[in-house]
């Protein structure tokens, strides 16, 4: 049975980042943006001509208080200590909050965010099409284009070119929101879930029960033979999403923030969004999942268009949550076994290991504990496409899977296979870490 010991009074996710913010003895409370991976869309916010950065690269135009930083798909945020909202990376969607005329080659300058004057910004979060901020009285504000919903501002809404208040969350107090391609999630202080955008396959739980849903876009996946799903796909999961982009007819939307069904008797401590699929974490341990599960990111058989328990994690008490394109990962607290009698944190991995993201080997659809981090003290964790991110209260980063262009930061284009650290930060304390699909953001102290 579940020792208690951490089911009761379980912290929110704002607590949660208090907590986080005091690992850190130094007292910084902000510092500058580094980045490092891809740049194809300028997410790095390096000067052009855009490339690649191999190693962490400080972004030269921003100012020197950021409190936060937040990686979309493929652009970035950022936030300062008076609240103002800087964005940068690609703008085919408007998701900077500037004219999508502008030309490609300045995507990749920071500029400040207009329209957010009188918000004082909490946080920022982002997806691949659209961004948003969290004003201090619990207020969400997202700017963008989705064609799936995903800006929760009401029927048949696809755009808003200067950010825009969702109405429909207004009177709660909205303290974390997480995006996927097509869908959202915000959870309250108070521990209740709403949902909105693309519905399909029960990533928002049963919401998409009145719609006639459309076939996942990875159907063509089943076809592949055994040797095409053990080749690195990039291409082939690349063309899948864009397929998305173009099958935008008869899809189950939910246009407006509604409860999630199967949370809505319980409290809810954390949750994130995958590309496709959804975890949410309940007050008591529970560890849900819904969504697309081709890659068994969803840690069970059931193919039910529902919020489900993983299962499997019976020694582990799941702390956060992050999703990538198609893995999971939950940092943990693991229970004392044998002659250990003290309590350490964990991460479990599950789902897709193509390029080694899950940091171990074994059953890929079973969550198991990320190899090469024994004794590190992990406060965070974040999922890109094909990589993986750990930050130590020691204000450390390690990375492991795909090196492809650069993403894991450590000088070269090999896949890790288990964690490893990113030794040219050495004398540096790292904030906070965030992985996009392929690039990375590090907020540095001082």
């Amino acid at each position: 049975m579940r020792s208690s010991l951490f089911l009761r009074n379980r912290p929110s996710c704002r607590q949660l980042s208090s907590v986080v913010s005091r690992c850190f003895c130094t007292g910084e409370k902000w510092g500058s943006v580094w980045s490092f991976g891809d740049n194809t869309n300028g997410a790095l916010g390096l000067p052009a001509p855009l490339s690649d950065a191999y190693e962490p690269t400080k972004v030269p135009e921003l100012p020197s208080n950021i409190t936060q930083v937040a990686a979309g798909h493929y652009h970035s945020l950022a936030v300062t200590s008076e609240g103002e909202v800087w964005a940068w990376g690609r703008n085919d969607e408007g998701q900077l909050g500037r004219c999508t005329d502008s030309p490609r080659n300045s995507w990749c300058k920071p500029e400040r965010v207009r329209g957010l004057e009188g918000v004082e910004v909490r946080s920022v979060s982002a997806s691949g099409v659209t961004s948003s901020v969290i004003g201090k009285d619990g207020s969400v504000w997202v700017w963008g284009r989705s064609k799936r919903g995903q800006l929760g501002l009401g029927w048949d809404v696809i755009e808003a070119k200067s950010p825009s208040k969702v109405k429909s969350l207004m009177g709660h107090d909205i303290d974390k929101v997480s995006f996927g391609w097509g869908h959202a999630l915000a959870l309250t202080t108070e521990g209740k879930l709403f949902g909105w955008g693309y519905a399909d396959g029960g990533r928002l739980g049963e919401m998409a029960a009145i719609f006639h849903t459309t076939p996942s876009i990875y159907e063509n996946i089943g076809e592949l033979s055994d040797f095409e799903r053990k080749t690195p796909m990039l291409e082939e999961v690349n063309k899948l999403v864009e397929e998305r982009i173009r099958r935008e007819d008869n899809m189950p939307i939910i246009w407006e923030p509604c409860l999630v069904k199967e949370v809505s008797d319980v409290t809810v401590s954390d949750m994130s969004c995958g590309l496709d699929h959804s975890l949410v974490l309940c007050g008591d341990g529970m560890l849900l999942s819904g969504g697309d599960n081709t890659y068994g990111q969803l840690a069970r058989k059931t193919g039910e268009p529902s919020l489900l328990p993983v299962s499997g994690i019976s020694s582990f008490s799941p702390i956060s949550l992050e999703s990538g394109l198609g893995h999971s990962l939950a940092l943990c607290h693991q229970f004392p076994t044998g002659n250990h009698t003290s309590c350490k944190t964990a991460i479990l991995s599950w789902g897709w290991n193509i390029g080694s993201q899950l940091g171990r080997n074994g059953n890929s659809e079973i969550p198991d504990i990320v190899e090469g981090l024994e004794g590190e003290h992990i406060v965070s964790v974040s999922a890109g496409r094909v990589h993986s991110v750990a930050l130590t209260r020691e204000g450390e980063v390690f990375v492991w899977g795909s090196g492809r262009n650069g993403r894991l930061g450590l000088g070269h284009t090999m896949d890790q296979g288990e964690p490893a650290l990113i030794e040219s930060l050495e004398g540096s304390r790292v904030l906070q870490a965030v992985a996009g699909f392929d690039h990375n953001l590090l907020l540095v102290a001082g």
